[in-house]
């Protein structure tokens, strides 16, 4: 891999990641030098890509890795506490996440609140649509373990959801 291919894939990839660890992180600035991180770190790893998935789940492996490393070292007691990515303060998201409308910031309010392996697999299949297989390799689970994973998270996510009177506002918009 040389420079101009880094170059395209930050151009084409560079966006979704940064959204990506943001959902994560809740700190702008932070997602942005996790981004930086990803592409680094691919550079640097660039031999051991050996094409079994596609560029977008191996940067998207690396994304998840370098955020699962980040919280490693920051919060070490959180983390295997399973207290991580919590939601740093109520206020809505930089540029990119003020243009959701309402419903859309339940929704992003609610999946904070599940557990962060909800959180990844629901970011990763709904929000970022990634197949199964895809989510599988990022996460570096079986695609039953997706599967049944997605499943309670989507329950979840609806409990959450009709605790928090997103759904009968959205029903009551319908």
């Amino acid at each position: 891999m040389d420079q101009q291919e880094l170059n395209e894939w930050f151009t084409q990839y560079g966006e979704s990641i940064l959204t990506y660890i943001l959902l994560m992180v809740r700190d702008y600035q932070q997602a942005e030098d996790l981004t930086q991180e990803t592409f680094l770190k691919a550079y640097r790893s660039k031999q051991q890509f050996k094409q079994n998935s596609s560029v977008k789940t191996w940067l998207f492996s690396i994304a998840h890795n370098v955020t699962i490393d980040y919280f490693r070292k920051k919060h070490p007691l959180k983390h295997y506490l399973g207290l991580t990515m919590e939601e740093k303060d109520g206020k809505p998201l930089p540029e990119q996440i003020v243009e959701m409308n309402e419903e859309s910031e339940g929704l992003y309010r609610a999946i904070q609140q599940l557990k962060s392996t909800y959180k990844h697999v629901i970011i990763l299949r709904k929000l970022k649509e990634f197949s199964t297989a895809e989510t599988a390799h990022v996460l570096n689970w079986s695609e039953s373990k997706v599967k049944m994973t997605l499943s309670r998270a989507l329950v979840e996510l609806e409990k959450v959801l009709t605790r928090g009177g997103v759904i009968n506002e959205i029903n009551r918009s319908i």
